[in-house]
This record gives C-alpha cells, sequence and structure tokens, in this order.
C-alpha cells in the first residue's frame, strides 16, 4: 500500500513539473537555429533563430556581442543609443520607434529594449523588439522582429535569452571565446 502511495505521489509530482516546463517553453516559444541573415560588418556574425511554435511562429531572432562598443561608465544610457547600436537597420533602414523604450536585465546584464515599426524589403510591415545590453565596455544586442504581435514575440524572445543555454553563449561571445 505504502509502495503504491509513493508511487502515486510521484507520478503527480512529474505530472506537475512537465506541466511547468511546458507553461515555460509555451512562453518561451521553439527556436531553431538558422544561418545568420545579414552580410559582414565590422563585427563578428551572432546567431539566428526561427520561432516555429508558441504564439512567436514565423518571428526571428538576431543576437551578437559587439566587444568594446559600449560606454564603460553608464553602458545603454538611452533611446538613441538602442537605435544607434541594435542592428534594427540592418533588418531595413526604414524603421521608426514606436514608443520610448523601457529598462530591461537579462543574464546579470542591464539595458534598454524598445519596439519598433518598419518596412520590409517586400512591401511588408513588421514590428520588432530592440534590445541592447551592456557587460563592462561590450554589448549584447538582439533584435526580435516578426508580423505577429510585437508584445508576444518580445516575451518570447527575452524568456529564451534567459535559458541556460543562451545565458552561456552570451557569456562565451562576451568573453571573446
Amino acid at each position: 500500500m505504502r509502495r503504491g502511495v509513493r508511487m502515486l505521489m510521484a507520478m503527480i509530482a512529474l505530472g506537475a513539473l512537465s506541466g511547468v516546463r511546458t507553461h515555460a517553453t509555451e512562453h518561451a516559444g521553439q527556436w531553431q537555429e538558422m544561418s545568420w541573415p545579414f552580410p559582414r560588418d565590422g563585427w563578428p556574425a551572432g546567431r539566428a533563430f526561427r520561432c516555429t511554435a508558441g504564439g512567436c511562429d514565423g518571428a526571428e531572432l538576431y543576437v551578437r556581442a559587439k566587444r568594446g562598443f559600449c560606454n564603460c561608465d553608464t553602458g545603454v544610457a538611452d533611446d538613441d543609443e538602442v537605435d544607434r547600436v541594435t542592428d534594427i537597420d540592418l533588418i531595413s533602414p526604414r524603421f521608426t520607434p514606436v514608443a520610448a523604450g523601457e529598462a530591461v536585465s537579462i543574464a546579470a546584464m542591464r539595458g534598454r529594449i524598445r519596439h519598433y515599426d518598419f518596412d520590409m524589403p517586400d512591401g511588408a510591415r513588421h514590428a520588432a523588439a530592440g534590445l541592447a545590453l551592456s557587460r563592462r565596455c561590450d554589448l549584447l544586442v538582439a533584435v526580435a522582429q516578426g508580423a505577429g504581435e510585437a508584445n508576444a514575440v518580445q516575451r518570447a524572445a527575452l524568456v529564451f535569452l534567459e535559458t541556460q543555454e543562451m545565458k552561456e553563449w552570451i557569456a562565451a561571445a562576451l568573453d571573446g571565446r
């Protein structure tokens, strides 16, 4: 009898844990890595991902480190800096900030995130969230963009950036490894 109760409790606990994991995964979306889509410039290529499920279907996320590119004292100080450094212009040179940005923290770094609307080369309208985070004198920049609702894409991208895999990659990229 006791063994049966323990097994039942273990099954309930495992079910609850899998439910928590599923809920977190839904917020993170399901991101599949793809090739860096932009031409070479003065910075190393980063990592690019496409969301295949979880409320951000079809959205894309581009992340890269820009070492030695940040004000060592103030970090990412204002929205003008976010506009300048986030690589949003690689997607489309015709972008418009929607509102003032907000302070944000990811992987023990602080910075700002800002929403944009822009026109794709094929004429489609997309929404994006540009993110710039600083660590000492280095930047981590990311852009999440897609045809979907901007807040859902932003939430999914932020949750994904907080995964252990991405935190480890971010640390390695900022350390030059």
